[in-house]
């Protein structure tokens, strides 16, 4: 079995999705819808930048989207002929949501707008922070995060794979976790350029902007089973998802289980679409999976000759 996997804020690039533009009209509709539906010309600076304004999350979060419903567009397939199941890293989740047809491609542009403005309004900047820990696991980073929080939030974030575990909350106390996370037994622990704290419990107020926005939009089932990141598991219910993309506002992303579980249930090919980042975690993970990277129209033709 196969499934279809969308990265997360960071994959982002001045010049994505421009290659891909110009040699598919169907990449091109994708990124015209999306700018109609916002109201601005985020293609423009996704393939010219400037790079700060790409990344600031309200842009970075749609444009990441974009570029890689652009790809799925690209490949002409229909998506439940090629994939068994979807799963997508953060705001990939969205994606991977948009290609599963539980939203159309305005609505979930339109959704990762707000969401990355209400992630970046919820905390002020300077007062969160986060960072990676390397050659830990999730065990050893919930330790290092108990002993920094002091009083302050610092938990879990993103459970990426065996070896990488972010941790987020109060600067103070992510401050303090880099500063003991070797002598505790990591690697390294590397501070992240991102402006506010993601999926920690600072983020509440971004957790109710969100579901009072998805309470208005229409959610489709999709059409192959969704693995959420905040249960790690698939699912179909409408409902269901609802819930568990408010969760995700505030929730750790439960990537390492979410990939090992898409394992046992059968899938020995992950197919990473727009983007080169969670395919290097997917080995980590399950190193006798088989990942391929689809970014560009080469990589496109290469995988239709292969699926057909």
């Amino acid at each position: 079995m196969r499934a279809f996997i969308f990265p997360g804020q960071g994959s982002q690039a001045v010049g994505m999705g421009a290659a891909l533009a110009d040699a598919s009209r169907a990449a091109k509709d994708v990124f015209d819808e999306v700018d109609e539906a916002l109201g601005q010309n985020l293609f423009r600076l996704m393939r010219e930048g400037p790079e700060e304004e790409l990344k600031l999350t309200e842009n970075a979060q749609p444009a990441i989207m974009a570029n890689s419903i652009a790809v799925l567009k690209t490949m002409g397939v229909r998506l439940a002929d090629v994939a068994s199941f979807v799963a997508g890293h953060s705001l990939g989740e969205y994606s991977a949501l948009c290609a599963a047809g539980s939203f159309d491609l305005s609505t979930t542009a339109k959704l990762l707008r707000l969401r990355g403005q209400a992630m970046q309004e919820a905390v002020p900047v300077g007062e969160g922070a986060m960072a990676a820990l390397l050659g830990a696991d999730l065990s050893l980073a919930q330790k290092i995060a108990d002993a920094a929080a002091e009083g302050e939030v610092c938990t879990v974030a993103n459970d990426n794979d065996p070896s990488q575990v972010v941790i987020s909350g109060a600067k103070g106390a992510i401050d303090r976790a880099v500063q003991i996370a070797k002598d505790m037994g990591a690697k390294r622990a590397v501070l992240l350029p991102v402006s506010a704290p993601f999926h920690c419990p600072l983020m509440q107020p971004a957790a109710e902007a969100m579901a009072d926005a998805l309470s208005y939009v229409v959610l489709q089932p999709p059409a192959v089973p969704v693995f959420s990141n905040v249960t790690a598991e698939p699912a179909t219910d409408p409902d269901t998802i609802r819930n568990q993309l408010v969760e995700q506002v505030t929730g750790m992303v439960r990537w390492r289980e979410s990939v090992a579980n898409l394992f046992d249930a059968g899938v020995y090919e992950f197919v990473e679409v727009g983007g080169k980042v969670l395919g290097s975690m997917v080995k980590r993970i399950t190193p006798d999976a088989t990942v391929t990277s689809v970014v560009t129209i080469e990589d496109v033709e290469a995988l239709a000759k292969e699926i057909a």
